[in-house]
C-alpha cells in the first residue's frame, strides 16, 4: 500500500448559491461587490421567455443591457456581438442564462475584454498551462445554468469557426464564473431532451473522470456520487411534476456539479474529444453526442484501464471485483447503455443525421485532442478513432 500523492487545483469560483428561489438573491451578489453595469447574456428561447424577467428582474438598476443572440456550439459571430455589447455599455458584470452555449459565449467574450481584441481568432486546442495575455479589465461572470452540461464550473470557452466548423476553446483562470446559481424553478421550461442529454453529458463527465489517468480520491468520490444522484433522479425529474420535479432537479444540479468539480485536475477523454468536433460538424448538441459517443468508449476504455472503473461501477450499483476488474467495468458500459436508451435522444450517430461517408473526416481533430490531454495510459491512434465512430454510427 502506498499513501496517497498528488495535487488539486482549485478555481476561483468562490460561491455556489442552490435551492428554489435563490434567483432572487443575484442583485444582493453584484450588490456585495459593487458592481453597477451588468449584461445579461442568453439565447433565443429564454429571451422570449419570463423567465429571463425573474433574472433581470433580481438586478434592477444593476441590468445596463440584455444579448439574447447566444446560439448552439458558440459561433465567433455571436461572440463579437456580445464583447462589442459589453464595450457599448462599459459592463463590470455580465450574467449568463441558459445552457453551455451562452456560458461559453460569456467566457470567450470575456477573454476579448480581457485581451483587449478578439479572444475568437485566437482560440485553439486547449493548453493547460497558458492563458490570455493582455492588460483589459476583468469583467466578473455569474452563471445561471437551466441545464446539466456543467460548463459554468469550468474556466474553459469553446467557440466555433464558422467556415471551418471546427470548435477550438480559450482557457484563462479569469473566465471562471465567480458565482454559480442553481435555481430549479428557472429548469422547468427547459425542453425534456435537452434537459436529459445535458444530463448525460454531466454522467460522461463523471465517467471520465473516474477512468482518466489523472483520477485521484476525490474525484473518484465525486464521479461515483454524481452518477448516484444522475440514476435516480434524472428520470424522475422529467416524469414528475410542480414541487416534486424541481426537488428531482436540484439534486440533478447537484449531480452536474460534483461531475465535473475536479475534471480541471482530471481532465476528459475520447468520449468528450469525439463530442466536441461531431457537434459542430454536424450540428449535433453536445449532450447528444455524450448520449451516443459514451458506452462505446467506456467499452474501448475498459480494455485499457478496467481498474478504475471501480467508482463507476459504485454509483450504477453494478458488482465490481478488483480482482478482475474487466467483466465489471464492460458491465458498467452495458448498464450506462440500457439507462440511456429510456430516453428520447438520438442513440447513433446515424439517428442524429450524421453521414457514415462523412466519419473519417473529423478522426485527424478528434486526435489531436486525445493525444494533447494525455488522459489515456497508451498512445491512442486514428484506426481506434475511426473505429469508434462506426461503432457509434
Amino acid at each position: 500500500m502506498e499513501a496517497p500523492a498528488g495535487e488539486f487545483n482549485f478555481t476561483k469560483l468562490e460561491r455556489v448559491v442552490f435551492g428554489p428561489g435563490k434567483i432572487a438573491t443575484l442583485g444582493r451578489e453584484l450588490e456585495r461587490r459593487g458592481l453597477q453595469r451588468a449584461v445579461v447574456a442568453t439565447g433565443k428561447s429564454l429571451g422570449k421567455s419570463k423567465l429571463l424577467e425573474r433574472v433581470t428582474g433580481a438586478l434592477g438598476g444593476r441590468c445596463a443591457a440584455v444579448y439574447k443572440g447566444c446560439a448552439q456550439h458558440v459561433p465567433a459571430a455571436t461572440v463579437r456581438e456580445l464583447a462589442a455589447e459589453m464595450r457599448r455599455v462599459d459592463a463590470d458584470a455580465v450574467i449568463s442564462f441558459g445552457g453551455g452555449s451562452p456560458i461559453d459565449t460569456v467566457k470567450v467574450a470575456a477573454a476579448s475584454i480581457l485581451s483587449g481584441g478578439d479572444a475568437t481568432s485566437a482560440a485553439r486546442g486547449l493548453e493547460f498551462s497558458g492563458g490570455i495575455r493582455g492588460d483589459g479589465r476583468d469583467v466578473i461572470h455569474f452563471a445561471v445554468p437551466t441545464t446539466l452540461s456543467a460548463g459554468e464550473y469550468t474556466p474553459v470557452g469553446g467557440v466555433t469557426d464558422e467556415p471551418s466548423r471546427v470548435k477550438n476553446g480559450v482557457i484563462d483562470p479569469r473566465l471562471q464564473p465567480r458565482m454559480v446559481l442553481n435555481d430549479p424553478e428557472l429548469t422547468l421550461e427547459t425542453p425534456d431532451w435537452l434537459w436529459v442529454a445535458t444530463g448525460m453529458r454531466a454522467f460522461d463527465h463523471a465517467v471520465e473522470a473516474a477512468y482518466s489517468i489523472r483520477h485521484q480520491m476525490l474525484t473518484d468520490a465525486l464521479a461515483a456520487k454524481a452518477i448516484a444522484l444522475l440514476v435516480e433522479h434524472l428520470p424522475a425529474s422529467i416524469r414528475t411534476k410542480g414541487a416534486e420535479s424541481v426537488a428531482h432537479r436540484g439534486n440533478c444540479q447537484m449531480a452536474a456539479w460534483f461531475s465535473i468539480f475536479g475534471g480541471m485536475n482530471t481532465r476528459f477523454g475520447v468520449s468528450h474529444a469525439l463530442g466536441h468536433q461531431i457537434g459542430p460538424k454536424w450540428d449535433v448538441p453536445h449532450g447528444v453526442t455524450s448520449c451516443i459517443t459514451m458506452p462505446h468508449v467506456m467499452r474501448f476504455m475498459a480494455g485499457i484501464a478496467p481498474l478504475r472503473f471501480a467508482p463507476i461501477a459504485e454509483g450504477l450499483g453494478v458488482k465490481f471485483d478488483a480482482a478482475n476488474p474487466r467483466p465489471g467495468a464492460l458491465e458498467c458500459a452495458d448498464r450506462v447503455e440500457k439507462f440511456i436508451r429510456q430516453f428520447d435522444v438520438p442513440h447513433s450517430l446515424h439517428e442524429a443525421g450524421v453521414k457514415r461517408h462523412e466519419l473519417a473526416e473529423i478522426a485527424d481533430t478528434v486526435l489531436s485532442e486525445v493525444e494533447h490531454s494525455k488522459v489515456v495510459d497508451r498512445p491512442v491512434n486514428r484506426e481506434e478513432i475511426v473505429s469508434l465512430l462506426e461503432s457509434a454510427y
